[in-house]
């Protein structure tokens, strides 16, 4: 992305952009000194801060729900209402920057984001924490892509990595940390603090960056809004992700409400790409899948998150209810991913221009299916340090994952399609998120009961071990209902360990078969911190 951005769209059917994608930031000369250090303190926390309530409000589901007296299955609409408004409003990204100019759009959405979560704390019933939480995620939508777009500006072009690799750590420590913080808040202080933590963060990054950035704005121009491409994006962006939230739920496609959401969403979906296609000014510029780069580049990374988010949902799920963890220890078997992401990714981002990014995403490729074929071994035995290490190994492949991809999805692109590439890449990475995440806690649960079925099976009376079990409870003087509840629950803890071993399993085939989708891209050479700087 650029500041630049509010130049004149490319006109349909103009010539292919140069080889080597021109420097985003043309307009203004990068910062240097203070303000460098703040402007990009300023950025990252709003980042953070956004990406933070993707995930906080997760484990306080249950306070929310016993504190407004509706069930959990309703208060789930907490997660999905955010998730719905935020995935509408960043394919808007690139639209709404030349509207109303990049700064003036991210620190007003900075600000908003503030107002909606001190809101969002003081609901005095669900409908109205939906509401807010629906205004919260609308807002929060530009934020992401623009703080992409201000950091490389910020940056000299061979600095483009490493100001991308800082980036990336705040978006991937960012799903972690969130489960853990909202738990802790809501146990020792109450959960409305989930949204209020985000008031002087909000307001730090927003007086920060406005007033480091709001003389390197070029402002805003009138441009027509595609109503008809706006309205059916809301339409099918809107079904589709209430579909994928209520799915489990709901028992998938054996309900009709998930069968009309679906049919929705694909009709309406139709529709979209029949008239953004053809519409002079689209809202959200589909064209940029006609470029190779950017369709490898976001196909890879969109696939790679989805499998990364759902297992980061799924291993303290599965540590927590099967293997007897409390929520700060899960929290200290997944935290420590961070650390070596930390380390790494400033000496990725610094080279990602000299070595050729699909080498180094076939590195993080190669090392998350490792890690994943490592956790595909664990069994009820296994203790807290097996746990850990794969966990400390993730962050290495974490460190060579959103640089290089990146840099492969921004390659070759003009400054003036830069907003709206990040925008949709942003877009269907975090749907492809929100698929996985529905996908893996579904597939885990179908994998359970199929192991729980086939292991009851072997508990009966020819069974020497089952029998002498039984026999050794009710020696210990459990009656015979409670000795069969006590084999129940171990039953459970076998079957959903080899469940989760088995989606491990599996995504681990599918990051090792990420590998050759990656090479089909085909980046300029020493281009791909241009093209991910322009990010």
């Amino acid at each position: 992305m650029s500041s630049t951005s509010a130049a004149l769209p490319a006109p349909t059917g103009a010539p292919p952009p140069p080889p080597a994608a021109p420097r985003p930031q043309t307009a203004f000369p990068p910062l240097t000194g203070s303000q460098l250090v703040l402007g990009t303190v300023a950025l990252s926390l709003a980042t953070f801060m956004n990406v933070l309530d993707t995930s906080i409000a997760n484990v306080s589901i249950p306070a929310i729900s016993g504190d407004l007296g509706v069930s959990p299955s309703q208060g789930t609409w907490v997660i999905t209402s955010f998730a719905v408004a935020n995935a509408i409003s960043v394919p808007l990204t690139g639209w709404l920057t030349q509207r109303f100019g990049q700064v003036r759009l991210f620190t007003a959405s900075v600000i908003l984001f503030v107002i909606a979560s001190w809101l969002c704390g003081l609901a005095p019933n669900m409908p109205m924490l939906i509401a807010f939480r629906v205004m919260q995620g609308f807002v929060a939508g530009p934020m992401i892509p623009l703080s992409q777009t201000l950091l490389l500006a910020s940056y000299p072009a061979a600095k483009a990595g490493t100001a991308m690799a800082m980036w990336a750590m705040t978006v991937l420590v960012a799903p972690v940390a969130g489960p853990l913080l909202g738990g802790w808040i809501t146990d020792n202080i109450s959960w409305p603090w989930i949204f209020y933590i985000n008031i002087p963060v909000g307001i730090i990054a927003a007086g920060l960056t406005w007033s480091i950035y709001h003389k390197r704005d070029p402002g805003p121009r009138k441009v027509p809004l595609d109503y008809v491409g706006l309205g059916l994006l809301v339409l099918f962006v809107g079904a589709m992700q209430i579909m994928i939230d209520k799915g489990k739920e709901l028992d998938w496609f054996n309900s009709g409400q998930i069968i009309i959401l679906a049919v929705t969403a694909t009709v309406a979906f139709l529709f979209f790409l029949a008239w953004e296609l053809t519409d002079k000014h689209p809202v959200v510029d589909l064209r940029l899948f006609a470029r190779r780069n950017f369709t490898m580049g976001t196909a890879s990374l969109s696939v790679a998150y989805g499998l990364f988010f759902g297992n980061v949902v799924l291993l303290p799920l599965w540590l927590q209810q099967y293997m007897g963890y409390t929520a700060t220890w899960a929290g200290l078997a997944t935290a420590p991913v961070g650390i070596l992401a930390i380390i790494l990714s400033p000496w990725v981002g610094k080279n990602v221009s000299k070595i050729d990014p699909r080498k180094l995403a076939t590195v993080a490729f190669v090392g998350f299916g490792a890690v994943l074929w490592m956790r595909s071994n664990f069994n009820t035995q296994a203790d807290f340090y097996t746990i850990l290490i794969p966990t400390i190994l993730q962050g290495a492949a974490m460190a060579f994952f959103f640089i290089p991809l990146q840099a492969i999805v921004f390659s070759g692109l003009t400054p003036d399609r830069m907003p709206s590439a990040a925008g949709l890449s942003n877009f269907v990475r975090i749907t492809a998120g929100a698929v996985g995440t529905s996908l893996f806690t579904t597939l885990w649960e179908n994998r359970a009961i199929l192991h729980h079925a086939q292991l009851a099976e072997q508990i009966n009376a020819t069974n020497v071990s089952a029998t002498q079990f039984a026999a050794q409870l009710a020696a210990s003087g459990l009656s015979t209902e409670q000795a069969a509840a006590s084999m129940n629950r171990l039953i459970d803890q076998q079957a959903y360990t080899m469940a989760v071993t088995d989606v491990f399993y599996m995504s681990s085939l599918l990051f090792f078969a990420l590998i050759a989708v990656i090479w089909f891209a085909k980046p300029k050479p020493g281009g791909a911190a241009g093209g991910g700087g322009a990010h």
